[in-house]
């Protein structure tokens, strides 16, 4: 019997740690969604038409009720394990990947984010239209060939090649012409 007591106390000591690690998990998850509300409604707020606000608030309502269930489910499955289940360590990590990838796809299949990516990406197009113009300007300034410049020769290069291929096929009807009358 006094065998088993240290190994009991060990074990003891062991859930103990286990439990405090998933409660301090189970806390760091929360104010990662948290943050992820915050995120979101300043985000929403921002969206300006009353359709896209309340696609954006279900989005975000569904990814939340994702996240809760994940919450939920990891809590069954540590008292699972704690009741004796032999619960693979996988198991939880993949209930965190799957409920991300639900919760992402809750949010992103909104139209409040397609408009805001839509946005997005035009801004940062017109910003690369921008910067590409003034690299143009630069070097054109500094005596350097520009891609405008460069696409010009090219064009020009193209065109001189055609007429000198027209121009050797007609010479060479020409010297054909002149060994025949040979």
């Amino acid at each position: 019997m006094t065998d088993s007591q240290p190994q009991m106390q060990n074990w003891n000591a062991f859930v103990e740690q286990w439990n405090e690690q998933f409660l301090d998990a189970l806390e760091d998850n929360m104010e990662a969604q948290a943050e992820f509300v915050e995120s979101w409604s300043e985000t929403v707020g921002e969206v300006s038409e009353d359709n896209e606000l309340s696609d954006g608030v279900e989005g975000y309502a569904r990814a939340y009720e994702t996240w809760m269930n994940a919450s939920q489910q990891m809590v069954e499955r540590m008292n699972d394990t704690l009741e004796g289940e032999d619960v693979d360590v996988d198991e939880f990590r993949d209930i965190w990947l799957n409920t991300a990838n639900e919760a992402f796809k809750d949010v992103m299949s909104t139209t409040a984010f397609a408009k805001m990516t839509g946005e997005t990406v035009g801004d940062v197009l017109e910003l690369q239209q921008e910067a590409d113009e003034a690299s143009q300007e630069t070097l054109r300034s500094l005596g350097f060939a520009t891609e405008d410049g460069v696409v010009e020769v090219g064009d020009r290069l193209v065109e001189l090649e055609r007429r000198q291929h027209a121009v050797e096929k007609k010479l060479d009807r020409v010297l054909e012409h002149l060994d025949d009358e040979q």
